[in-house]
Parts: structure tokens; C-alpha cells; sequence
């Protein structure tokens, strides 16, 4: 019995993305460089819980993300200072509501809507920024064109009308 319950449970967190906090991410990101896919939330947001419970549990989409992505989580009013590459980010206004974080403001370029996915290279830069809830099968091919670099050589709706994904 012992062994079933631990393949389970071993199963189980196999099922769900793995996130991790900024730091951590850009820590582990020096031993095994990977894009990053930070998820721009806010605790009132229903669109962030709606991803939540529907786009990141989709099993193509936790697999894809864990294998080829540091994915964190970043709540957009936080009260923690934040440092990335020598800068510091912080919430001017912990505690008072809707007070929006310095990162949050940076990585969303100002355009603050919830939820909103900041995706970075290796070297912690900014690539681009996908606003608003995605179900799994719209969201499948933007993680593959950022992962597979196609940004770099194709629009992505050249690359949109020439993918083949898993809900295609």
C-alpha cells in the first residue's frame, strides 16, 4: 500500500504547474536557463481564478509549462519588496487597496489588466506580454511560439496558421 500511495502522490504533483516565487526562478534559472512565464494576478480577479482552475490544470498545458518555463505566480498588489538583476520593486502602498506593485507595473509596461502573463528570456528581459484570460487550447501555442524562439523569425500568426497542437 505504501508504495501505490507514494506513486500517487508523486503522480499528483506531476498533475499541477509548479510555480515558483520571482527570486527562486531567476535563482534556478542560473542552473538551467528557461524562458520565463510570470501570471500577473490579483486575489479579486474572477478571469485569474477562472485560468487557475481551468487553463492551469490542463494536463498539455502543466506539461508543457514545467518542462519548458520557470512559471511564477506574482500577485500584482503584493507587499513584498522584489529583487531582479540588482533592482529593487516595491508595493508603495502595502496594505491600502489596490495599491499595484513596481513589478507588476514594469512588467505590464503600465497597461495594468488582470490577468496578464509577462513572458522573459533567459537573461530575465522582457519578450512580450499576453493580457487576459486564455482558454488551454489559445494559450497551447503561445507558450510554444515563445519557448521555440519562432518570435524571433514569424509573426505569430504565421506560426498560429502552421501549428499543430494537442487541441487542433
Amino acid at each position: 500500500i505504501f508504495l501505490f500511495l507514494a506513486g500517487f502522490s508523486l503522480r499528483a504533483q506531476e498533475d499541477k504547474i509548479k510555480w515558483y516565487s520571482i527570486e527562486e526562478a531567476v535563482e534556478l534559472n542560473k542552473k538551467n536557463p528557461k524562458k520565463f512565464f510570470i501570471d500577473v494576478y490579483t486575489d479579486w480577479c474572477g478571469w485569474c481564478k477562472k485560468m487557475d482552475a481551468n487553463t492551469f490544470t490542463d494536463p498539455v498545458i502543466v506539461q508543457y509549462m514545467n518542462e519548458n518555463f520557470w512559471p511564477v505566480k506574482f500577485d500584482a498588489e503584493g507587499s513584498e519588496p522584489v529583487i531582479i538583476n540588482g533592482q529593487e520593486y516595491v508595493n508603495p502602498n502595502p496594505g491600502k487597496r489596490r495599491s499595484t506593485h513596481q513589478l507588476a507595473v514594469a512588467l505590464l509596461n503600465r497597461k495594468l489588466s488582470y490577468p496578464s502573463f509577462a513572458f522573459l528570456d533567459q537573461d530575465v528581459k522582457l519578450i512580450t506580454v499576453l493580457p487576459g484570460y486564455n482558454p488551454p487550447e489559445k494559450l497551447e501555442p503561445v507558450l510554444h511560439f515563445i519557448a521555440e524562439e519562432a518570435y524571433k523569425e514569424e509573426t505569430f500568426q504565421t506560426f498560429r496558421n502552421n501549428f499543430k497542437g494537442s487541441f487542433d
